[in-house]
């Protein structure tokens, strides 16, 4: 039991380690992302301040015209949803002759999204594998607490005739290790324990 215990133990932590690691990219990507988007409806906005785009422009895009204000981009569903929003808007208007939007284009928009979202989608994959992880972990232990207390069961069950002290001592040498409540120590011969310790 104990080696695959170990084992779902150092599973867990592996991909705990490897999530956190791989999670300062895909901080990185997400900033980044975050940034050109933002930047993208910007300049739209701008654009049609000027007079070079018409208001309907922000049609193609979900955008409205009452409220100039960058959309909300806090979270990653807000941010895959505005990146795809301005890929597909984007792509509609080129398609009908129209002035492409620059600095930053779509193209640049596209490859920075496309890269957050393979990020995120590997982000996700790793969460996954680390739910597993702990799950699996989760089993092992219940088992685990399962087999520690038939053993602790069957060491004092073994030395019943001894002494109490002596009868402590064998167990000790076996893992089991007793702890005292405060109102236990005066009257040690209660024998009750309050949590258990094991060498497992």
């Amino acid at each position: 039991m104990l080696p695959g215990f170990e084992m779902a133990i150092q599973e867990h932590r592996n991909s705990l380690n490897n999530q956190a690691d791989k999670n300062k990219e895909y901080q990185k990507r997400l900033r980044k992302i975050r940034i050109y988007i933002s930047h993208f409806i910007q300049v739209i906005h701008m654009a049609i301040s000027r007079g070079d785009m018409v208001p309907e422009t922000l049609e193609y895009f979900g955008l409205s015209d009452e409220d100039r204000k960058v959309p909300s981009l806090n979270s990653e569903e807000e941010l895959i949803c505005w990146g795809q929003k301005l890929i597909e808007g984007e792509k509609q208007r080129l398609q009908k002759g129209m002035s492409p939007i620059t600095n930053p284009t779509v193209a640049v928009l596209k490859v920075h999204f496309d890269k957050f979202m393979e990020y995120h989608n590997y982000q996700n994959s790793l969460k996954r594998r680390c739910q597993i992880a702990q799950e699996q972990l989760n089993e092992k232990r219940t088992v685990v607490d399962s087999l520690i207390q038939q053993l602790w069961n069957e060491v004092e069950e073994n030395f019943r005739e001894l002494p109490e002290e002596l009868r402590r001592e064998k167990a000790t040498d076996y893992g089991l290790v007793y702890v005292f409540r405060k109102n236990e120590i005066g009257n040690v011969s209660q024998f009750q324990t309050s949590r258990i310790q094991s060498n497992v």
